[in-house]
C-alpha cells in the first residue's frame, strides 16, 4: 500500500455557466456570516436570518419549545428537532447552487487553493463557508458531497477535522467570544485569525496521520 499523498490532477469539467459564477458569489455572502445584524433588506442574504428562530412559550419569554428542565432522549431528541430547519435550508441552497453551477465554478476556482493547503477539492468551498457561519449547515453539505460521490472517504475526513476544531467559529467568535473583546490587546480580528490557522492545521494533522499513519483500507478514489 503506497502511504505517499497522491498527486492529483486537474479534472476536465464542462464549462461553467456565468450564472454558476453568481451563484457562487451570493451563495458565499449568504455563509459567510458577513450580514450579520443588518437591517432592511440586506438582511436577506445572512443565513442565520434566513433560518429565522422559533417562537418563545407564552409563560416565559425565555423558553423556547424545547422548554427548560428537560432530561434524557426526550430532551435530546427536542434539541435534536431544533437543528432540522438549519440543516434543510442550508441542503436546499446548496442544491440551487449546485443546479445553477455553482459548485462547478467552485470546484474551477477554488481546487488551486483548497488542494494543496487542505487537500480538498474545491467543490467544497461552500460548505466550508458555511461551516464558519453553521456547523449543522457545514456538517449537512459535507455528508450530501460525500454521498455524492463528491468526496473520497479521506477528504471527508480531512474537511471534518477542518469543521470539527473551533466548529462555527465566526458565529461562536462574535457571540461568545464578544464577552471578551474589552480584554484583549489586540485587534478583534487576530483571534479569530488564529483560530482559522489552527483550523487548517488540525485539517493537516489529520491529512498526515491518513497518508503516513494510518494502515487501513480506507478509499482515495471517486
Amino acid at each position: 500500500m503506497n502511504n505517499t499523498e497522491p498527486q492529483y490532477q486537474s479534472q476536465p469539467t464542462s464549462s461553467v455557466p456565468v450564472s454558476g459564477y453568481i451563484i457562487l458569489v451570493i451563495a458565499i455572502l449568504i455563509f459567510s456570516g458577513i450580514f450579520a445584524g443588518s437591517k432592511g433588506w440586506i438582511s436577506i442574504l445572512d443565513f442565520d436570518t434566513l433560518n429565522g428562530k422559533f417562537g418563545t412559550m407564552k409563560d416565559t419569554a425565555k423558553a423556547t419549545f424545547v422548554g427548560a428542565g428537560g432530561i434524557g432522549a426526550k430532551d435530546g431528541f427536542m434539541f435534536a428537532l431544533s437543528l432540522v430547519p438549519g440543516v434543510m435550508l442550508a441542503l436546499g441552497i446548496i442544491e440551487v447552487v449546485e443546479h445553477l453551477g455553482g459548485l462547478k465554478a467552485a470546484q474551477k476556482l477554488l481546487s488551486p487553493i483548497l488542494r494543496p493547503i487542505l487537500g480538498i477539492p474545491g467543490i467544497t468551498g461552500v460548505a466550508l463557508i458555511s461551516s464558519l457561519q453553521s456547523t449543522d449547515a457545514g456538517a449537512g453539505m459535507t455528508r450530501a458531497l460525500y454521498e455524492n460521490g463528491q468526496l473520497t472517504d479521506k477528504e471527508r475526513l480531512i474537511f471534518s477535522a477542518f469543521q470539527f476544531t473551533a466548529g462555527g467559529t465566526v458565529t461562536n467568535y462574535l457571540s461568545s467570544g464578544s464577552a471578551l473583546f474589552a480584554f484583549l490587546t489586540v485587534p478583534t480580528m487576530w483571534p479569530l485569525v488564529v483560530l482559522f490557522l489552527m483550523k487548517i492545521f488540525g485539517a493537516n494533522i489529520m491529512r498526515f496521520y491518513l497518508y503516513t499513519v494510518d494502515r487501513r483500507n480506507i478509499t482515495n478514489e471517486r
